[in-house]
């Protein structure tokens, strides 16, 4: 086998001496290198801001989203879009090892894993796409992919359904980030709160803000709402367009009686909407922008051009811990649980 670099870089095609991730174009031939792991793609869970693209491009039709998929990775070779930059992530089975890796992973053919790297810089090949679940953001299809040695990957556990493990895998970073980022007695506010990501993060902030902090719920409709109320994660409710900067502000000063967020968490899934985020944030607190619509440039200028000494953060989706953190919501709580085997499983 030839020998490969740890991340990746001998399958950079285009432009050269970058990573695989900002790589325009990279090598995705299924022949794996001494350091690389070769999987049986069962299934791509496309990220939500991705998705939401593809789909409004496609004009929400099937056949058309599969056709814009499968351009992407056949002028990539990897599932990157080209409007957000981001991917999403996969499950398959381990089919080859490399020479290289024998001994140094806990993997061997045949184990049933999710990719915990993003699809923006794995090589995939797709044969065929054999389903769209459009509303989950899942792809079923027939293909393969790369796993470089500096990967990370979870081994899809037993006692959770796949679809469902790998649904809540995908955003495993949020819940962990803001499980490091609240601490007791804060003021949490979560936009996108009702979506896959932003749920998972109102229960950690709950659990650790405590009985002193406030954690605020913004979502985009009254019916949103009446979900994630019934699972009481939230101390406040708010149904507002997260691109009225403006209009969301002044919710929040009204509920905060003017005091506003030590931390806001954005999850939602379109662009546009930094600035509700950062007004809501108060002076020297915390914005975590998990959401791969966000536009740092715009955030960092916005910020500036109202005045605001805030840390923003940006939302690596990984964390160390962040795929049992995330796993064990599932296991710790039975109502969510319920909630997303009925809506991504």
């Amino acid at each position: 086998m030839k020998k490969g670099n740890p991340f990746g870089t001998h399958r950079v095609i285009e432009p050269a001496g970058v990573l695989p991730q900002p790589a325009l174009k990279i090598d995705n031939t299924m022949e794996i290198y001494d350091n690389e792991i070769l999987i049986n793609v069962q299934t791509l869970n496309v990220d939500s801001a991705s998705f939401t693209q593809i789909s409004d491009q496609a004009g929400g039709d099937v056949e058309k989203i599969k056709e814009i998929m499968k351009g992407i990775v056949a002028e990539r070779g990897k599932h990157q879009n080209p409007v957000t930059g981001s991917g999403g992530m996969l499950i398959g089975t381990v089919e080859q090892i490399g020479t290289a890796l024998e001994g140094k992973t806990d993997l061997k053919v045949g184990d049933k894993v999710a990719t915990l790297v993003s699809l923006s810089l794995t090589p995939l090949v797709i044969e065929e796409i054999i389903e769209v679940r459009k509303d989950i953001d899942q792809v079923d299809i027939k293909g393969k992919a790369i796993l470089f040695e500096s990967g990370i990957y979870a081994k899809i556990p037993t006692d959770i359904p796949e679809n469902l493990a790998l649904s809540v895998l995908d955003v495993a970073g949020a819940p962990a980030q803001t499980k490091k980022l609240v601490k007791e007695g804060d003021t949490v506010l979560v936009t996108g709160a009702a979506g896959k990501s932003g749920i998972l993060c109102l229960y950690e902030a709950k659990k650790l803000a405590g009985p002193n902090g406030k954690v605020i719920c913004l979502v985009h409709s009254e019916k949103s709402i009446d979900k994630v109320k019934a699972l009481g994660l939230a101390d406040e409710y708010i149904a507002a367009d997260a691109t009225d900067a403006v209009g969301v502000y002044d919710k929040i000063v009204e509920l905060t009686n003017g005091e506003l967020c030590d931390l806001v968490i954005s999850c939602v899934s379109r662009p546009n909407c930094e600035m509700s985020a950062i007004l809501a944030t108060k002076d020297e607190g915390t914005v975590y922008f998990f959401s791969m619509a966000t536009s740092f440039t715009k955030a960092a200028l916005g910020a500036e051009g109202v005045g605001k000494d805030i840390n923003m953060i940006i939302g690596n989706g990984y964390c160390k811990g962040h795929a049992e953190v995330a796993l064990d919501i599932m296991r710790e709580s039975k109502e969510l649980r319920d909630l997303y085997t009925k809506l991504y499983a």
